[in-house]
């Protein structure tokens, strides 16, 4: 079947190589400093490097979808703000 049953474009490639370079490079961080450091963060949880990054990823897209639902400007402002929240996340949660 291949791939042409989706409309893949360089942005949507770069997309998910993005995520997977994450992903990869999460493994290979806790591969060489296993435990993930937990803490408590503003949100009253443990929170370990993965959960972060999770909570990013999700906020990521919620930010985007919203952004496409209510603003009119380019995608890549919400791409920025993805990245501010992601940075907070880490360094607060």
């Amino acid at each position: 079947m291949g791939l042409s049953w989706m409309a893949w474009t360089w942005q949507t490639a770069l997309f998910f190589a993005a995520i997977a370079g994450l992903l990869l490079a999460m493994s290979a961080w806790e591969y060489a400093r296993p435990g993930g450091h937990p803490r408590i963060g503003v949100l009253g949880l443990y929170t370990t490097r993965g959960d972060r990054l999770f909570i990013s990823l999700l906020a990521a897209a919620y930010i985007h979808l919203g952004w496409l639902a209510f603003a009119a400007g380019p995608l890549w402002w919400a791409s920025l703000i993805a990245i501010a929240v992601a940075v907070l996340v880490f360094a607060f949660v």
